[in-house]
Formats: C-alpha cells, sequence, structure tokens
C-alpha cells in the first residue's frame, strides 16, 4: 500500500477508535474494539491481538483471525523480543528471525507493539501478523503505537 494512502487510512481509524474507547474506561472492552477495528479495516492484517503478562507467561488474550498460540514461550520469538527489548518490532521475514513462534505457517511479516499501563510499564504486546512478507513499516509502527496508547489513556 502507497505510503500516503496508508497514512490516510490510519488517520481515518484513529479518530473512529478515539470516539469509540471513550464510550467504555474498561480496557478488555477497548482492547476488544481496537482489535475488531484493525482486523476488518487493514486487508493486510492476517491475525491482530494482544499478548499479556499473566504469572510471567505472555498469554492470549483478545485476538481476531486463526487460531493462536495461548502461551508463547518465554525469551522466544517477536512478541518476547518486543517485551525484552521494550520496544516495537517489525519483522519484514517471520521465518528469518531467530527463535520464530509458528502459531500459524501462514504467516509471513509480523509487527509487535508493547501495551504499557499508566506507569510505563510493559503489560502486554499488540501483535499482527499478515500472510504477506513485508507487509509492515515505520508507518504501522508510529501509527499501531498511538492506537496502543488509547488503551490506558
Amino acid at each position: 500500500m502507497e505510503t500516503s494512502k496508508k497514512i490516510a487510512r490510519y488517520q481515518r481509524l484513529y479518530d473512529q477508535l478515539e470516539a469509540l474507547v471513550r464510550k467504555s474506561t474498561d480496557p478488555d472492552a477497548r482492547m476488544a474494539t481496537i482489535i475488531a477495528v484493525l482486523h476488518h479495516k487493514m486487508d493486510y492484517f492476517f491475525w491482530t491481538g494482544f499478548y499479556f503478562l499473566k504469572s510471567g507467561e505472555l498469554t492470549v488474550k483478545t485476538y481476531q483471525g486463526p487460531l493462536a498460540c495461548q502461551v508463547l514461550e518465554k525469551h522466544t520469538g517477536v512478541c518476547w523480543a518486543s517485551v525484552d527489548q521494550q520496544k516495537t518490532m517489525v519483522v519484514p521475514d517471520v521465518h528469518r528471525f531467530p527463535g520464530h513462534i509458528a502459531c500459524d505457517s501462514r504467516s509471513q511479516s509480523e509487527i509487535v507493539v508493547p501495551v504499557r499501563n499508566h506507569e510505563g510499564e510493559i503489560i502486554g504486546v499488540l501483535d499482527v501478523d499478515s500472510d504477506a512478507h513485508g507487509s509492515f513499516d515505520e508507518t504501522d509502527a508510529g501509527w499501531l503505537e498511538k492506537i496502543v496508547n488509547l488503551i490506558y489513556r
């Protein structure tokens, strides 16, 4: 997708989500809404969901798409790399990422954005997979970071 079109689409989605999340202060309701909108409005989002830290494990929370891994092996894969490095990870080819966890073999590229609570601590991640290589870039990273910040604002 051309960058200017992608930016315009994200701006529309952000505006829509900002209005929708005002209807509830519950983080789970906000996450479910964010996942539904992103998954159905971004045609290259193959799997869209949240993993949250629970008892030291990354456990699936809200998602849309094919069946998810319920618990991710500790300190392995893109989601754990995002938590461990405390930053957004953009992976153009998941098969070249050391320790990639293949929950679905159709996934080809991935972006993972940390979710932070009010104190700024990472408590989970937004994980988005695509069934095409190179689907995600810095435009996705910047907008998804803004969208994730709507959960606990």
